[in-house]
C-alpha cells in the first residue's frame, strides 16, 4: 500500500477556482437586480415627478441600453439584454440611468438619440 501525498496548493486552487466562480456569478446576480430594479421600479416611478415622456420599464431599458452601445442595443446584445449583456455594458447603463435620476443626463436627449437610430426621428 502507498501513500498518496496531496500537494495542497493544488488543492487550494481548486477551492479558489470554485470560489471565485461563486463570487462572479453573485456579482452578475446583483448587477441584474440592480438593473431590473433600477428600469422596473426606479425610473417609471420617477417618470410622473420628473415629467419625463416615457413611463414603461422596456422604454426605459431600450433607451439606456442603446445608449450604452451607441446604437440599437439589439444589434450589438442577444435577447434578452439582461442575461447577454456584459457587465460593463449594465453597468454603463446602469450608470445612465442614475444620472438621469439624479438630473446629470437629460432622458429626452437619451430618448431622441435612441430614436433616432432606429429611424423614428
Amino acid at each position: 500500500m502507498s501513500i498518496r501525498w496531496v500537494d495542497e496548493s493544488a488543492l487550494q486552487a481548486g477551492w479558489l477556482g470554485h470560489a471565485s466562480a461563486y463570487i462572479e456569478a453573485m456579482e452578475r446576480q446583483l448587477l441584474v437586480e440592480e438593473w431590473l430594479q433600477l428600469t422596473r421600479e426606479a425610473m417609471p416611478s420617477a417618470a410622473r415627478r420628473k415629467r419625463w415622456s416615457v413611463r414603461f420599464d422596456h422604454c426605459f431599458q431600450r433607451i439606456l441600453l442603446d445608449n450604452a452601445v451607441g446604437g440599437r442595443w439589439y444589434d450589438h446584445i442577444a435577447r434578452p439584454a439582461y442575461r447577454n449583456a456584459s457587465d460593463d455594458l449594465l453597468r454603463e447603463a446602469i450608470r445612465l440611468g442614475k444620472a438621469a435620476l439624479m438630473g446629470k443626463e437629460d432622458l429626452a436627449d437619451l430618448n431622441r438619440k435612441s430614436l433616432e437610430w432606429r429611424g423614428q426621428r
